[in-house]
């Protein structure tokens, strides 16, 4: 049995509409299960990024990043790999406020490196980026707190050095359109 594990993968693609609709059909289609995904613009306002983390074995990755490299407005697919790259996400915690534990919570907040983005007599706001492994930590913490509501965005990432994802060239090439 192999060994089930993260990973991330990049995909630029035309900044249409219907894109996502038919990368996210393509999942159920095929059966995958994501833990993330994450859409926005890039520096160009023809595409849009897809960052997509996944658990899986070695053959449910090449089958997602082949699946991929067939749909139609697919540009770009690309594995990120963990030791050249750059991770962050973003998570927004609501905790219970309360005399007894605000002194402990700001603590925290301040360690983490976190910021109270509002405050009012029985509810704390906490927004708190970087990577996965760090607000893992901190909700682990703030656990016993009591949390009322939290949102992640998912990860985002880049390959660190230089070049950009479209500008490096692969065994596959850029997908083109007919």
């Amino acid at each position: 049995m192999q060994k089930s594990n993260k990973f991330v993968i990049a995909v630029y693609v035309d900044n249409k509409y219907g894109v996502l609709t038919r990368v996210t059909s393509m999942f159920t289609r095929r059966g995958f299960n994501i833990d993330a995904l994450t859409v926005g613009e890039t520096e160009s306002p023809d595409y849009s990024r897809i960052t997509i983390c996944m658990s899986g074995d070695g053959y449910a990755k090449e089958q997602l990043i082949n699946q991929l490299r067939k749909l139609y407005n697919v540009k770009k697919v690309e594995e990120i790999e963990e030791s050249s790259s750059i991770k962050r996400e973003l998570a927004l915690i609501k905790i219970k406020n309360n005399s007894a534990t605000r002194a402990d919570v700001l603590s925290a907040v301040d360690v983490y490196r976190a910021k109270v983005i509002d405050f009012t007599a029985t509810e704390m706001c906490i927004e708190i980026t970087g990577d996965p492994t760090k607000i893992n930590a901190f909700i682990e913490y703030m656990l016993p707190y009591g949390i009322l509501e939290m949102c992640r965005t998912g990860i985002v990432a880049l390959e660190r050095g230089e070049g950009t994802l479209l500008s490096k060239e692969t065994k596959t090439g850029v997908h083109k359109q007919n």
